[in-house]
């Protein structure tokens, strides 16, 4: 008795020539999407701070150490809360030694002290920083 095309088919006997690759696209554009999303929710600052508004160009892209200064008076290293400028001047000396450019930027709140920025300026500055750079926000 001969088995018709459909019944052979079923035994199992035929070899799958094709992979169906369209499942794993749709996983990793979803993937590719979740991340989008969510990397600039990463990237928040610890202290939020409205930078004052300033005519000025793009700085070429360095290595960079970021003081943040907030209107309140806090004060963070980088994505770390700091207390008092003595707390945080260990890890702020190992960061310059170990940076090439030895460039902190300043990211002062414009509500902040006057005062209170230029003393952590100095404090900066006797710490071993060579440059010093306060970041704004461009006018519109």
């Amino acid at each position: 008795m001969r088995m018709s095309r459909t019944e052979s088919s079923l035994d199992g006997d035929d070899i799958v020539s094709g992979i169906n690759v369209t499942p794993l696209v749709d996983v990793c554009l979803v993937l590719v999407i979740i991340f989008m999303v969510t990397a600039p929710m990463l990237s928040d600052p610890v202290i939020k701070v409205d930078l004052p508004k300033a005519h000025t160009k793009e700085g070429e892209e360095k290595e960079k150490i970021t003081i943040t200064l907030g209107k309140d008076g806090r004060m963070a290293l980088d994505y770390k809360e700091y207390k008092t400028f003595e707390a945080m001047e260990p890890e702020l000396k190992d960061k310059l030694a170990g940076s090439e450019s030895k460039l902190i930027i300043l990211k002062a709140d414009e509500n902040a002290l006057h005062g209170r920025l230029v003393d952590l300026m100095a404090k900066a500055k006797d710490a071993g920083a060579q440059s010093l750079t306060i970041a704004t926000e461009r006018k519109k």
